[in-house]
């Protein structure tokens, strides 16, 4: 190579760059996206992420320099895991799958494990959602054979394969789980759950929500309560704007059930005032899934004639109604959420 055709190579590598400061503003507003989703309504989280999407494309196609291709894959990748999201919040589980799939395909393009570990442990709760409990086990326990992840990692995917196990009966398998996602921290770290944060984070008020869902499932009411109160009193412990409405209203569901499962209807019908007071842009999935659970149960011939659980079965029947996932989902979904 001549001296010439060296510095034109160089050149045109260098014509075909971005600027630094363009990614280091894609990167600031990912990790907007990502703090500020548990205020979102799920269908303004998804336009937003769908926007973000598209801008990072645009930068992709514009350089040829490999480290910002890496940059922008990552950013592509937690991008498309917030739409994976959001899309199961509205109730769009195969929308969902494909962008948690795309997410995995960008961690494991750039080598960076946290975002794979993400995407795997979304695939497996979207499995157990929709009646594949065996595959959401298989699926968290590949996400958890990962390096490079931080402790916070760990606990969501040991959350999410306690919920896996208790799915499909197994109760020493989902307590072992449960166990180990409670279990003292290592002071481990990773870029994604930990320096990105938000969405990405398993806070302990989420673990405590996770725990008590899995306990109902497994047939313990009162460990399902203790754990429902345990997520809503650390809530209450965070600045207003850090409280998520979602985990607020799961968890008082999961104390409600709790409640009823020990033939408390005063008591169930107390815990829902959380839950009344969700919008109903935010009406997500697992509130959805959680008060469907409710419902059914109320319905059980124990309680035929009474006016108190007709009276809360109806106003679940009303409140799930308006719900996202049932006024713009797929009737596919529906059917995963109410079978």
């Amino acid at each position: 190579m001549t001296a010439e055709e060296a510095l034109e190579g160089a050149d045109t590598t260098a014509s075909a760059s971005v600027s630094d400061n363009t990614i280091d503003e894609l990167r600031d507003q990912v990790t907007a996206l990502a703090r500020g989703y548990h205020l979102m309504p799920p269908a303004q989280a998804y336009e937003a992420g769908d926007r973000l999407r598209l801008a990072i494309e645009r930068q992709r196609d514009r350089t040829h320099v490999p480290v910002q291709q890496q940059d922008l894959m990552i950013l592509n990748g937690q991008t498309a895991a917030m739409l994976s999201v959001a899309a199961f919040d509205l109730g769009y589980f195969p929308s969902a799958s494909s962008f948690a799939r795309t997410a995995s395909v960008f961690g494991e393009a750039t080598r960076f494990t946290p975002l794979q570990a993400y995407a795997d442990g979304t695939l497996a709760y979207i499995a157990y959602h929709t009646g594949n409990p065996t595959e959401a086990l298989a699926k968290a326990t590949r996400a958890l054979s990962y390096g490079g992840l931080g402790d916070v990692a760990h606990r969501r995917l040991q959350a999410i394969k306690a919920r896996a196990h208790a799915h499909l009966g197994d109760v020493t398998g989902a307590r072992q789980a449960l166990q180990l996602s409670t279990a003292a921290a290592h002071d481990r770290r990773d870029d994604l759950h930990d320096t990105v944060g938000g969405e990405f984070a398993f806070t302990l008020e989420r673990l405590a929500m996770s725990t008590s869902t899995t306990s109902l499932l497994i047939g313990d009411a009162s460990q399902a309560e203790a754990d429902a109160r345990r997520a809503l009193q650390l809530l209450r412990q965070r600045p207003p704007a850090e409280q998520s409405t979602h985990v607020r209203a799961s968890a008082a569901a999961d104390l409600a059930h709790a409640r009823l499962l020990q033939d408390d209807v005063d008591g169930a019908a107390e815990a829902m005032a959380p839950v009344w007071d969700v919008p109903a842009d935010q009406r997500k999935t697992g509130i959805v899934v959680r008060t469907t659970r409710i419902g059914k149960c109320l319905a059980k011939p124990a309680y035929h004639g009474a006016q108190g659980p007709k009276a809360l079965r109806e106003q679940i029947e009303d409140f799930n109604r308006v719900s996202l996932p049932h006024r713009i989902g797929p009737s596919v979904a529906l059917l995963a959420i109410e079978g």
